[in-house]
This record gives structure tokens, C-alpha cells and sequence, in this order.
């Protein structure tokens, strides 16, 4: 999409960059008419040896060897979604009701049709009912009430 106001646009992704890292966030995204921005950034932690590591994509392991032995390859560390959860379409916090003290959207063990309730996500002071994306049985709740979500966070596994 072309950019009418370059100026007014970088000055505007700036102030959305400097939330991401005021809030600690990995993804913001705004929609005002027809402009629409989103900033993203990917997150490097520190694994316990000292080297940074991203976590999005297979990795490898080695296992110990002693001095001396070259390090050899163990099978690759993949960490992948469960089968069958929904991921959250978006940033913001959970809501397994549609009010404090109301009966929860779902229940482990009860069947849900595609297209039904399965929490609400509120992002940017908008509730968002997440519809189940297919037919099946709640196997596992993987969010809490009033948990904070990232995007593509597992929220529930249907089977």
C-alpha cells in the first residue's frame, strides 16, 4: 500500500516501536481508515550457557562429550503446536466467559461445532470472540482467565 504522508508514518511507527519496547510486546498492529500498520519484532533469549538463541525454528542439540571428542549431533529439537490447537489470532488478554462470575465458553471433554464461542480475546479495548475453527472435543485449555497472549499462542486443543 503506498504511504500518503511519509513522514507522519515513520513518526508513527517510531511511537509504535517504542511500545513494543516499552510494554515488552513482540507485535502491535493499528487500523485507521485505509492505513493500516503493523510492528513486529522477534524476541532473542539467553540459554543458560551465555549464547543467544532464537526460539522460532528447529534447533539442534549435542550431547556432552568429553574433552577431546568432537560434538555430534543429537536428533533436532522441534517445538512445534500440538495437533489440533488453535492458535490466538492475536495479542491481548483471555477471557473463558463473557463476564466475571458467567458460565465458561468451554469445558474440557465437551464438543464444540465449528464456528462456536470458545473464549474472547481483548486487544486494544475490543472483545474478539475466537470461533472454534473445526468440529470436535475440548481435549485441553491451554490459557487461564485473564492470561496474557501472545500472537499464535496455543489457546485450546480440540480433537
Amino acid at each position: 500500500m503506498p504511504l500518503k504522508d511519509s513522514a507522519v508514518d515513520r513518526s508513527l511507527v517510531r511511537e509504535l516501536a517504542d511500545i513494543l519496547n516499552d510494554t515488552d510486546l513482540t507485535e502491535i498492529e493499528i487500523e485507521q481508515g485505509d492505513l493500516r500498520i503493523r510492528v513486529s519484532r522477534q524476541k532473542e533469549y539467553v540459554a543458560a550457557a551465555g549464547y543467544a538463541a532464537s526460539v522460532p525454528g528447529p534447533q539442534m542439540a549435542y550431547a556432552p562429550q568429553p574433552q577431546g571428542v568432537p560434538m555430534s549431533p543429537v536428533a533436532p529439537v522441534v517445538a512445534g503446536p500440538e495437533v489440533g490447537s488453535v492458535p490466538s489470532p492475536m495479542v491481548g488478554t483471555v477471557y473463558l466467559a463473557s463476564a466475571p462470575g458467567a458460565k465458561q465458553f468451554i469445558e474440557i471433554g465437551q464438543s464444540v461445532s465449528e464456528g462456536e464461542t470458545l473464549l474472547i480475546i481483548e486487544a486494544m479495548k475490543t472483545m474478539n470472540q475466537i470461533p472454534a475453527p473445526r468440529s470436535g472435543v475440548i481435549k485441553r485449555i491451554c490459557v487461564d482467565n485473564g492470561q496474557p497472549v501472545e500472537y499464535g499462542e496455543a489457546l485450546v486443543v480440540i480433537g
